[in-house]
């Protein structure tokens, strides 16, 4: 019976999460009623199969403010930056959240960020 268990649990497929994009910086600047965020993302792309494929501004209860799709892997342009502009942050919000994804772990990693 050990050995049949041993058998199952070694047969049985785990999935293997790789490094989450990390957030190494986020710049803010509000501009009239809308704002711009230039978030700087590294994560150890691989290609197609595996790279960080978007970011997101969120509201402290997790709304979604603004996304930020990443079209294309950046192998070899580690870390770099790209911007959202013309985000709509309601009156009086004090935080907002970044939220970073990679196309094979999802929704992962998020940094909260004050826009005073």
């Amino acid at each position: 019976m050990r050995y049949l268990l041993a058998t199952l649990l070694l047969a049985t497929p785990v999935p293997v999460l790789a490094d989450p994009p990390a957030i190494e910086a986020v710049t803010v600047a509000q501009s009239g009623d809308s704002w711009r965020f230039d978030i700087t993302l590294s994560h150890p792309d691989t290609g197609w199969d595996h790279y960080a494929d978007s970011w997101r501004v969120l509201d402290m209860a997790g709304n979604e403010l603004g996304l930020r799709v990443l079209h294309h892997p950046h192998v070899t342009e580690q870390p770099f930056t790209r911007s959202l502009s013309g985000v709509r942050i309601p009156a009086g919000t004090a935080e907002i959240q970044i939220e970073a994804r990679c196309n094979i772990d999802g929704w992962r990693v998020r940094r909260t960020v004050s826009l005073r």
